[in-house]
């Protein structure tokens, strides 16, 4: 049976951003204020630190990503309580907490939660029409899983 789920106007969204990609998520965060203000926002440790500094905006801030933050945020997905993952993660950097960001972005494909990763496709995310908005998304089947025998 197909589940539903109502996301609601206000998002609450994940901001998350690599070392090397903290500066650029901060300017494109400043340039997205507006919108990024009528939202409830998430961050992993630093990153969320910054934000909140940067846009004069509370954001719940987790754990550090290496430190649990990654695994937190995954967390929330997997329970309901996110509805948008902005991630700019760094391609070039081998980092020791890369399965964390593997299993973060595998449960939100397996949630059906909007993802961005980089500026261009946050920019589409947060100017889209949806994102003021309630939208009903068609959360995955995975009855069949979940019933296997082991």
């Amino acid at each position: 049976m197909q589940q539903k789920k109502i996301i609601h106007a206000r998002k609450r969204i994940a901001l998350i951003a690599h070392d090397h990609k903290k500066a650029e998520l901060i300017e494109w965060a400043t340039y997205n204020r507006a919108v990024l203000s009528r939202h409830e926002l998430y961050g992993t440790g630093t990153t969320g630190q910054l934000v909140e500094q940067a846009l004069d905006i509370p954001v719940r801030k987790l754990l550090s990503g290496p430190l649990g933050g990654d695994q937190q945020i995954g967390a929330l997905v997997a329970t309901g309580g996110l509805d948008l993952i902005i991630f700019f993660w760094d391609p070039m950097e081998a980092l020791p907490h890369d399965p964390d960001i593997k299993a973060l972005l595998r449960l939100g494909v397996v949630w059906n939660i909007p993802m961005a990763s980089n500026r261009a496709s946050a920019d589409f995310l947060v100017t889209s029409p949806l994102m003021n908005q309630e939208y009903e998304t068609i959360l995955p089947d995975y009855s069949q899983y979940t019933k296997r025998k082991i």
